[in-house]
């Protein structure tokens, strides 16, 4: 996964300035159009769709999974080709904080997306 902008300016306020970096909730995103370090992209929006809530495992090593199966809703349309998955800070709006690119899977009218539990790994280097 990379880092957007936003939350490498956060990770350096905590270092710098004393600034807690703590997130209420963080929520998974699917996107048709990839995001990059600046945000953008273009999330799959409507038909059905809306970012779960995600449930990370306390890091350890400097990595965590997700302790919940991740599940999207059924799509009541076709979503499109999802290309990216990132993470946000917020359910709807907010700031993109993760981001990994590189998907290709088509999403179909009453497809569900579901990540089992230990599927999705987060690692900082």
């Amino acid at each position: 996964m990379s880092a957007t902008d936003y939350l490498e300016q956060r990770i350096l306020e905590s270092i710098y300035t004393a600034q807690a970096l703590q997130f209420d909730a963080v929520y998974a995103a699917l996107f048709t159009s990839a995001p990059g370090e600046a945000g953008g992209g273009t999330e799959v929006s409507g038909n059905g769709y809306a970012r779960p809530l995600l449930a990370p495992q306390s890091p350890s090593g400097g990595a965590s999974s997700n302790a919940l199966t991740i599940t999207f809703p059924a799509a009541s349309a076709s979503w499109g080709t999802v290309v990216a998955f990132g993470i946000f800070d917020a359910l709807t709006g907010g700031n993109l904080l993760l981001y990994v690119t590189g998907l290709s899977n088509s999403v179909a009218v009453g497809q569900v997306v579901s990540i089992g539990v230990g599927d999705f790994d987060t690692t900082v280097d």
